[in-house]
C-alpha cells in the first residue's frame, strides 16, 4: 500500500509500487491541512494507477497540534537557514500518526509494504523523514502487528525516496512515467501554487536540475534555493 498525498514523492512511491506484483492499495488523509488542494491530485493519481482501493482517511489533528500547515492565514515560513531547526510547517507528530493508521489498515487488509515517500536530503527539517524514524517506525511494525507473532511476514515500511534528491526523484519518476502534471507541490491553501513556500522553491529546483521541464508550467521564483 501506499501513503499517497497527491505530491511528487508519493507519486513516485505509487509508480514504484505498482510495478509489483498485486493490487496496491492507498491511504490519503484530511488532518486540517491548509494545502487540502493536494488531495484532489491524490484521487487523480490513484484512477489512473488503478489501485485496488484509496481511502482518504479524516483525522482531527488541527484541533490538537499546532503548525503553520494546519493554520489558515498564517504566514508559511521559508526554511530556516539554521542548522538543526524544525520549521514551523512542521506537524507534530504527523508521520507516526498517519503510518500507525495505515500500520493497521495493512494488517486488516493482508498487505505486506507500505511506501511512505519520506526524503532525508530535500526535506525541511522534520524528525519523522529521517532514517532513524524509518528505522524506528520498522522496529515497532515488527511487534506491534499479530503477523510475525503467528509464524507470518512482517509489515515493511519501505523509503525508497529516502536518501535521494529532489533532481533524482524527479529522474526515476520521469523514467516511471509519473505523470507530474497530476501532482500538488505547494504548501498554501490557494487555487494557485505560491511559488514561494519551500514545496515550490524545492519542487522548482528538482526539475531544473534534473534537466526535466516541469509539465505543470508554474513560474515559480526560484531566487536562492532553500538548503
Amino acid at each position: 500500500m501506499v501513503l499517497l498525498s497527491g505530491g511528487m514523492d508519493s507519486a513516485t512511491c505509487l509508480a514504484l509500487a505498482s510495478r509489483g506484483a498485486g493490487p496496491v492499495h492507498a491511504l490519503s488523509f484530511v488532518y486540517g491541512q491548509r494545502h487540502v488542494r493536494e488531495l484532489r491530485s491524490a484521487q487523480r493519481l490513484a484512477r489512473r494507477y488503478r489501485v485496488e482501493a484509496h481511502r482518504i482517511v479524516r483525522l482531527p489533528l488541527a484541533e490538537l497540534v499546532r503548525s503553520a500547515l494546519t493554520r489558515p492565514g498564517s504566514p508559511l515560513p521559508h526554511r530556516s537557514r539554521r542548522h538543526g531547526a524544525i520549521p514551523a510547517t512542521y506537524v507534530p507528530a504527523r508521520n507516526s500518526i498517519l503510518l500507525a493508521v495505515a500500520l493497521g489498515y495493512a494488517e486488516s487488509h493482508g498487505l505486506d509494504r507500505i511506501y511512505f515517500g519520506a526524503n532525508a536530503i530535500d526535506y525541511s527539517g522534520y524528525p519523522d523523514c529521517r532514517p532513524e524514524f524509518v528505522r524506528a517506525f520498522n522496529a515497532l511494525a515488527r511487534r506491534a502487528v499479530r503477523g510475525p507473532r503467528e509464524g507470518g511476514r512482517p509489515i515493511r515500511i519501505v523509503a525508497p525516496l529516502l536518501r535521494r534528491s529532489k533532481a533524482e526523484i524527479v529522474r526515476l519518476g520521469s523514467r516511471l512515467g509519473v505523470p507530474w502534471a497530476l501532482t500538488w507541490s505547494c504548501y498554501a491553501g490557494g487555487r494557485a501554487p505560491c511559488r514561494r513556500c519551500d514545496a515550490c522553491r524545492l519542487r522548482a529546483r528538482g526539475f531544473r536540475e534534473a534537466g526535466v521541464a516541469d509539465p505543470t508550467a508554474w513560474p515559480v521564483r526560484l531566487g536562492r534555493a532553500p538548503g
